[in-house]
């Protein structure tokens, strides 16, 4: 899989297409996705996702504050995994914001003569967000592409989509955010020096200093897996503000407690994927009550994982 930073960096004779945001790569993605990679290869050809960076939304609706599920370069991986050839990340501005839907696709023909173009149910490209299902099958027949069109996937009574992610996500519901995506939902960041509390009392953290703008699920304590060093740990992981501690507004933290561990990982990148809610974040009345609480949440972390799908 090759990873283009613009549509200008690319350029070949004929590709299957599709495009969108894709933000999370979940399960309605990932089918649009496989069936564009079958066709393509079968064909003999490419095949090409184009994606934006940053999101349209941040542009087009700039007060609305969106909690990204992936970052450009997850996105890319978990396509290359899905059989993809050529990942496209083109910078989305105004002048991109002011294309018409046959203006964009027109510069997609120049570049990758595709000749067969793959999306979801209810997208919609281009300035005004004119360009529909109806409209890519008229200028399909101008700019000489087929259209295919792939139904929603639903996920209980409806589609999987990414706003749904979010708000499981913001509502703790981590086993259903997985149950969309097809996996569990991860954020990574580098580990950060903390407050040492946690050394203090014999329970050592990895804070994880993850990315501004990144969805993190509601604060509470969660059984998670954590990847660090190309090895995977079980890991009980407190997301929140410190209530024991803490008394002014801070930000959240992403503190994990890597299980059976005992190694520095000071400044380095660490996936911290979430498998289960176990509770909410509570106020402690001193240091004996936060660490009998802690013990139990390893031990309720353990068994979480045990009985966790791989």
């Amino acid at each position: 899989m090759q990873h283009h930073r613009s549509l200008d960096t690319i350029s070949l004779p004929n590709a299957w297409l599709t495009l969108g945001s894709f933000d999370g790569v979940h399960r309605g993605h990932q089918a649009i996705i496989r069936d564009l990679v079958d066709g393509a290869h079968a064909a003999g050809l490419p095949a090409v996702v184009l994606t934006f960076d940053p999101h349209p939304v941040t542009i087009l609706r700039p007060e609305v504050n969106l909690q990204m599920l992936t970052s450009p370069d997850e996105r890319a991986v978990l396509f290359g995994e899905l059989g993809v050839d050529h990942v496209i990340t083109h910078p989305f501005n105004p002048e991109v914001a002011a294309l018409s839907a046959e203006e964009f696709l027109g510069r997609l023909k120049a570049r990758l003569g595709f000749t067969h173009f793959q999306v979801g149910y209810d997208f919609r490209m281009g300035r005004d967000r004119a360009g529909d299902i109806p409209r890519l099958r008229e200028l399909g027949e101008s700019l000489g592409y087929a259209l295919t069109v792939v139904e929603p996937l639903t996920n209980g009574d409806a589609p999987v989509s990414s706003s749904r992610i979010r708000t499981a996500l913001a509502e703790g519901r981590v086993e259903d955010a997985a149950a969309q995506l097809g996996r569990a939902y991860s954020v990574s960041g580098v580990v950060v020096a903390g407050a040492q509390r946690g050394r203090s009392i014999g329970i050592p953290t990895a804070n994880v200093a993850v990315s501004a703008g990144r969805a993190i699920p509601l604060s509470g304590v969660y059984a998670c897996r954590v990847h660090v060093g190309g090895q995977r740990y079980g890991a009980a992981t407190n997301i929140g503000v410190r209530p024991t501690f803490e008394t002014g507004a801070v930000a959240p933290t992403v503190e994990a407690h890597i299980l059976d561990f005992d190694q520095d990982i000071y400044g380095q990148e660490v996936r911290v994927a979430f498998i289960q809610r176990l509770r909410g974040e509570q106020k402690f009345d001193g240091f004996p009550a936060l660490v009998a609480q802690i013990h139990a949440d390893i031990a309720r972390t353990r068994e979480a994982l045990d009985a966790a799908l791989p």
